[in-house]
């Protein structure tokens, strides 16, 4: 665990966000789909009534919600940057389906997942309180549950009635761990109420019934439950955040690292959603910052569980133009599921290719020394895979998100793995039998005719190659070769405007130093950057999203050198977000309490104007400025001690 005097359970300025915030909730109940559910009908109550200023261009969600009646079959989300109009994805917005390709059945079906989940939370955690038990095949579902509901990671909606079944299965192992701990004991309220008494046995396989039901416990049901339209925005925030903390989660389990008390958490926060109703706006806002901490201690799992089986990331030049032969593209972030094509296609006259978030597996000695047939990356982020995969002459596996809408001329030889999915696309489960399959298909295939001149790109500075520059960097910034430290990253995205974390690095000092990291490093990282004066990269990429961790840690390191807290160093941060595991990052980097962060290109369409004022207030969170990037260009340059 990250152990500093910048790590804090609750940041200070905490306190300031819970003066602001205050909640009353007359209940009454009401019987929906079999179940019976609390509603709280109050509306927000702000007691200090904070001033607003202009966060967004965009007009409030909250007028987007009013024209949703709650309970109709339209589709309602907005949990992605993307969102139509910066608003929702609804046919308020002129929406059928998500801009994602996502359709109103999958998602009211994800939806689905997503409320039986929060009962098998109920369950679990409090199974661990009154008894200490608990099954970590229940854990395990819940992460791969949250994981395949994040943005681009599964449209197919027979593959979530099918999740649904599993989720009767796991509800009903947590009903009995449960049972079994309150057995013998005086426990009010033995029998829990909300979505843990909610049975879809008689439903399932009947993806019809079960999309109708999930219509009725989106988005517009939480709003309906939440005490105050604050709460609610603050509910779906924690959401969102442990959807992320769970894909990255997954991310860690595959590699052998799983924590109790990250299964504890996100179990307690899923069952605080449950009971909606009931919780105030302190209470949501501690959950979020605590899931913040929580996706801290995932991050490092995660790092742990790379590091420990492929060792530390070295600077590595990649080459990204291909070379003549037989080929297999590789995307997504699973480091397992590429070694293990790698294993696979060993002499087999097949070359492999990373794609979008793999490319930092370059800089893993353990996979780039052992597979000389590991040649490049190719392509960039994950948005541009239409054009990328129809000229691509191989088979494409995409190991996690980001998965868009499979075009016909590729259709045919694309595989998703793991909780991927896309109705009509193949999906490998086992290895040993459906795998062969993509080997022949790669054989099969012309692949690529002749080598095309030799491009490169450099990642590779992970934590511990960037701590092993500590002190020319330390030495750099005392003699002023360095002046500035940029983080300048995340998700990338199919909006233009996203050219502005590209035009705030370009237009940078030769005395700034990048730190870069996600796919959002494809925005610059085949730019040339000279090196500063002292001959130090300017531009380091420091490897997937969840590498925020190692940014985390530079940071840290610095600030010890220093003897101050990290806002105090000569860092800032243009974080470009696009999913949930996005968010995740974002509260723990309000957990951590670092503040003057720029976000985008729009804000979360999900948080109200009083919690996107709390933010602006309490840590400095500011939407970038799309229509001048100088003017922030100059302005965190003179934030900068020079």
């Amino acid at each position: 665990m990250l152990t500093t005097h910048n790590r804090r359970l609750l940041p200070l300025a905490f306190l300031s966000m819970q003066q602001c915030l205050a909640s009353s909730r007359p209940s009454v109940t009401i019987a929906s789909v079999g179940f019976v559910r609390s509603l709280h009908t109050t509306p927000s109550v702000f007691k200090c009534a904070p001033r607003f200023r202009v966060l967004s261009r965009r007009a409030s969600t909250i007028d987007t919600l009013e024209k949703n009646t709650a309970g109709n079959n339209d589709m309602m989300c907005f949990q992605c940057e993307q969102t139509k109009h910066g608003k929702a994805c609804s046919p308020a917005e002129g929406s059928v389906q998500g801009v994602c390709g996502k359709t109103p059945e999958t998602a009211a079906l994800q939806d689905l997942l997503v409320h039986y989940s929060m009962g098998i939370s109920q369950y679990a955690h409090l199974a661990r309180v009154h008894g200490g038990l608990s099954d970590v095949s229940v854990d395990r579902f819940l992460l791969d549950s949250l994981f395949s509901t994040l943005t681009n990671v599964n449209f197919d909606a027979d593959r979530f009635v099918a999740f649904l079944a599993e989720a009767e299965e796991a509800r009903d192992r947590a009903k009995s761990l449960y049972e079994k701990a309150v057995a013998g004991k005086q426990i009010e309220s033995a029998r829990l109420s909300g979505p843990a008494e909610m049975d879809l046995s008689a439903l399932q396989g009947q993806a019809g019934k079960l999309e109708t039901i999930g219509h009725m416990v989106g988005v517009n049901h939480r709003k309906e439950l939440a005490p105050n339209p604050d709460a609610w925005s603050l509910g779906e925030l924690l959401l969102y955040g442990l959807k992320g903390t769970a894909a990255y989660a997954d991310h860690a389990r595959i590699l052998g690292k799983e924590s109790e008390a990250v299964y504890a958490f996100i179990h307690e926060a899923m069952a605080a959603l449950a009971n909606l109703p009931s919780q105030s706006t302190e209470g949501l806002l501690k959950l979020a910052l605590r899931c913040g901490e929580t996706n801290l201690e995932v991050m490092e799992l995660l790092d742990a569980g790379s590091t420990g089986r492929y060792g530390h990331p070295r600077p590595t030049e990649v080459r990204t133009t291909p070379v003549k032969g037989k080929c297999i593209a590789v995307s997504g972030h699973d480091l397992r599921d590429l070694e293990e094509i790698l294993k696979r296609t060993a002499g087999r006259g097949i070359n492999v290719y990373t794609h979008g978030e793999l490319l930092p597996a370059f800089g893993y000695p353990k996979i780039r020394e052992a597979y000389p047939h590991l040649v490049g990356n190719y392509g960039g982020a994950w948005q541009a895979q239409k054009v990328e995969f129809a000229r691509f002459p191989g088979p494409v596996v995409v190991t996690t998100n980001c998965l868009i809408e499979p075009q016909k001329t590729y259709k045919d030889r694309i595989y998703t793995r793991g909780v991927v999915g896309w109705r009509g696309v193949k999906h490998i489960k086992d290895w040993d039998s459906q795998f062969p399959a993509v080997i022949e298909q790669a054989l099969a295939m012309p692949g690529f005719i002749e080598d095309k001149p030799k491009n490169v790109t450099t990642t590779g500075y992970g934590r511990d190659a960037v701590l092993s520059m500590a002190g020319d960097i330390v030495n750099a910034i005392n003699t002023g070769d360095i002046k500035q430290l940029y983080l300048i990253g995340g998700c990338d995205g199919a909006e233009a405007n996203r050219t502005y974390f590209r035009d705030i690095a370009t237009g940078l000092p030769r005395d700034a130093v990048i730190l870069t990291l996600g796919c959002g490093k494809y925005r610059m990282n085949k730019l040339p950057f000279e090196p500063t004066l002292g001959g130090i990269p300017r531009l380091l990429d420091m490897g997937q999203c969840n590498d925020a961790y190692s940014a985390i840690k530079v940071a840290t390191a610095l600030a010890e050198v220093y003897k101050c807290d990290v806002n105090d160093l000569p860092l800032q941060y243009a974080i470009s977000w696009f999913e949930q595991k996005a968010v995740a990052v974002f509260l723990t980097m309000l957990f951590l309490g670092l503040k003057n962060i720029k976000l985008g290109p729009q804000l979360p369409a999900f948080l109200t104007p009083n919690v996107l004022q709390i933010l602006a207030d309490t840590y400095g969170v500011k939407q970038v400025n799309l229509a001048d990037h100088d003017a922030d260009l100059k302005e965190m340059i003179a934030r900068t001690p020079r």
